[in-house]
């Protein structure tokens, strides 16, 4: 009797039952080895977002950082980290106030780290770490510089955050001048991971972040596993483009690539690519020159340059003009950017030396040589300029510079007859844009022959 009752059910168990039995045998399994509660927990437990901040906080970083803090506060998040790279910021202190009273006043704990490994966090951006619940830095990150202009919201982090003015220090400086976090380890905090180590077991408002765990090897050894997942965020692809647009040696270059791409267009036929292009890089430049502290008169130095560009090479010919727009876009090269407290806005030599040596190298090879081919060809030309009558700039010896319909020519005359300047000459043909030109008064003639 025995045997048949037991056999019974077997014969009629279903598929399902098994599965559920299965189910029941493993969990009583990763139950006794402590693996079921720890998987449980971890699926429980808040996120933690994480903001990549780099560069300098313009008002496209501002927004983000409000945004972020609001994000946490409402979606459910443990806390805010706030990665940070940056030297500085350009925004007017009440506008910088705003997002550090934002950070200062935020519902969820907001943490700063200055990360990672290299990063810095100079001028009015520092003032972050004055508004932070915790901070911590990367091993080789340095803090300072710090913009004494700004009166942050918390009495209390600015005073620890006071002796970074006109200074900066390392980790091992930042820990001894109590400007960090005491959680923070002598090592730093080198990863995100290590971050959130640093925050578990924070308490604020009575809650207490639960962001890591210990756990013991096979082996005895105790270490700390993330269970809390970090949940990261950066500016989205279009205000992306706007933050490196408004970058100092970006606009730079942009305003160059943009005023030039024009000139180009200018001389050639037709709307084209360039001639998008360029625009394209002037808004874009212009808007990063709005965002940064620019100097007005540096800027219309460089546009001056462009402009002076242009007369020669009309001419084809690189004379007077091309040396004086080389010498303007160096000038307003150096001194496009004024500083900001922590950092210089002056672009980086690299991209000095592709600005001015590309300017340089186009406009005294590049575009004269475009211009006398493209009036060089059939579809193109000057005929209807053979038979005019005009003055001589400069001795035509046999080359040099004459005025015809109120433009100025690069020209050739006959070895035997030179013209001097203020003589009156003919046109009497056209090659490229080279006129051959004879005296109204006696035509050349070449006694050699």
């Amino acid at each position: 009797m025995l045997l048949s009752l037991t056999a019974t059910p077997l014969v009629h168990t279903t598929p399902e039952a098994l599965v559920r039995r299965l189910a029941i045998v493993v969990g009583i399994v990763l139950s006794v080895l402590g693996i079921g509660e720890h998987v449980s927990a971890q699926d429980s437990v808040p996120p933690v977002d994480v903001l990549q901040v780099d560069g300098l906080i313009d008002h496209i970083v501002a927004d983000e950082i409000i945004a972020a803090v609001d994000r946490a506060a409402t979606g459910e998040s443990q806390a805010l980290i706030l990665q940070v790279n940056s030297k500085g910021s350009v925004l007017s202190p009440d506008e910088l106030g705003e997002v550090l009273s934002a950070v200062d006043t935020s519902t969820v704990p907001v943490a700063v780290w200055v990360g990672p490994t290299g990063a810095r966090l100079f001028g009015a951006a520092a003032h972050l770490l004055g508004v932070a619940d915790i901070s911590g830095m990367a091993p080789g990150a340095r803090i300072g510089e710090l913009d004494t202009s700004i009166i942050g919201p918390n009495a209390e982090g600015a005073a620890r955050i006071a002796m970074l003015a006109g200074r900066t220090v390392g980790l091992t400086d930042a820990r001894d001048l109590g400007v960090l976090d005491q959680r923070v380890s002598d090592e730093g905090i080198a990863t995100i991971a290590n971050m959130l180590d640093a925050l578990d077991g924070y308490s604020e408002n009575g809650v207490e972040l639960d962001t890591t765990t210990e756990v013991v090897t096979s082996e005895g050894t105790v270490q700390r596993n993330t269970i809390a997942t970090p949940r990261f965020s950066k500016l989205g692809l279009f205000n992306q483009l706007l933050h490196t647009a408004a970058s100092p040696p970006v606009a730079y270059l942009l305003l160059l690539i943009g005023l030039g791409l024009l000139i180009f267009e200018f001389f050639t036929a037709g709307v084209g690519v360039a001639g998008l292009v360029g625009a394209g890089s002037l808004m874009l430049a212009g808007y990063g020159i709005a965002e940064l502290p620019a100097r007005a008169w540096a800027v219309a130095l460089l546009v001056i340059a462009m402009l002076a560009f242009a007369i020669d090479v009309q001419v084809g010919l690189p004379r007077t003009w091309t040396g004086i727009g080389i010498v303007l876009t160096i000038v307003g090269s150096l001194w496009i950017f004024e500083s900001v407290p922590g950092a210089s806005l002056r672009p980086t030599w690299l991209s000095l030396v592709t600005g001015i040596g590309g300017v340089m190298l186009t406009f005294t090879a590049g575009m004269p040589s475009m211009t006398r081919t493209r009036f060089a060809t059939p579809t193109i030309g000057r005929e209807w300029m053979i038979g005019l009558e005009g003055d001589v700039v400069t001795a035509v010896d046999p080359d040099g510079i004459v005025e015809v319909d109120g433009a100025q020519w690069r020209a050739r005359t006959n070895r035997a007859t030179p013209v001097n300047p203020g003589d009156r000459i003919r046109v009497v043909a056209i090659d490229g844009v080279t006129l051959e030109v004879e005296p109204l008064e006696g035509a050349a003639r070449d006694y050699r022959r």
